[in-house]
């Protein structure tokens, strides 16, 4: 009775032969039961878009084009669809991320790349809260604020997002153990036509070499105990230097206010675009500021999908 095409608007966008795939490792499928494992994974699935409704609501919207076809649906105890949840499990459904998960725009859309290079950002949050059961807080433990220690076990989100249409190309979730380390574990999904933005939280050695690595291009704003070396002044301003290893361009900026005064201290992204012609100073330092397009990303996740949850 839960044949292709069945499910709803679901399987338009996740066809069914997608999660076949997902489900067609070993101990995925178990043996035959009243709720398949395909149904189960569209069931969790429809859960993330009907946060406020009952399992049981959930499942009478997931299949009520079947019964208004006169077909017959199992019915199932919200005790037992708390069961199908557990039984997908995470694998699955990472899987399917990994799989849906990238870029969205052509090389046409306006606001997604810079003189050729797609731009995206690495950035973290860690104010998801969880339920505070056992479970959670032996994984996430608690996290130390100024007044102790939080009430729920945080989750920690690490994410690199396309700019301009801020669809996620990869995540990390799990405890907090610091941005870098978080997001030196997505570094794999970039290429050599990206340019990485990324604020002074991101200025390490490793993370520097492997940006550089994976031959994307990297615009990052370094921390004022940096101290690069001068090698060479060129037309712009900008110089030569070489941070762990890389050959990279050093620009300085000061921030001007709106009312004429200066931000006071300096700014000094590097680059390991170091054409002056082809990437002026001015240009890159007015893109860094689109990396904060990466926050409405985080806005959504937090507020608007998961309503804070």
């Amino acid at each position: 009775m839960f044949a292709p095409g069945h499910l709803g608007a679901l399987t338009r966008y996740l066809p069914f032969e997608l999660v076949d795939d997902v489900l067609d490792r070993p101990g995925r499928r178990g043996r035959t039961r009243t709720v398949p494992a395909r149904v189960a994974v569209y069931f969790v699935l429809a859960l993330a878009l009907f946060p406020d409704a009952s399992y049981g609501r959930v499942w009478d919207t997931l299949a009520g084009a079947l019964r208004q076809a006169g077909r017959l649906v199992a019915s199932v105890t919200a005790a037992g669809l708390a069961c199908v949840r557990r039984r997908v499990g995470p694998d699955p459904l990472r899987d399917l991320f990994e799989v849906v998960a990238g870029p969205l725009s052509r090389p046409c859309t306006s606001g997604v790349s810079w003189r050729g290079l797609r731009t995206v950002a690495f950035d973290g949050c860690r104010s998801t809260r969880i339920p505070e059961t056992g479970d959670n807080v032996a994984w996430l433990g608690r996290y130390k604020v100024a007044a102790g220690v939080t009430a729920y076990p945080l989750l920690a989100v690490m994410a690199l997002a396309e700019m301009g249409t801020r669809p996620l190309l990869g995540a990390v979730v799990g405890p907090y153990r610091g941005e870098v380390e978080a997001a030196l574990q997505l570094v794999g999904h970039l290429r050599h036509d990206m340019l990485v933005l990324a604020d002074r939280g991101f200025d390490a050695n490793d993370f520097i070499r492997a940006v550089h690595t994976s031959r994307a291009a990297l615009l990052l704003r370094i921390c004022s105990s940096r101290r690069p070396a001068v090698l060479q002044v060129l037309a712009d301003g900008s110089f030569l230097s070489v941070i762990a290893g890389v050959p990279v361009r050093v620009i300085t900026a000061t921030v001007t206010c709106a009312d004429g005064s200066t931000h006071r201290g300096e700014y000094r992204p590097v680059t390991t675009l170091t054409d002056v012609r082809r990437h002026p100073a001015g240009g890159l330092l007015a893109l860094y500021h689109e990396q904060w397009e990466i926050e409405v990303t985080f806005l959504a996740i937090r507020h608007t999908m998961l309503s804070g949850r």
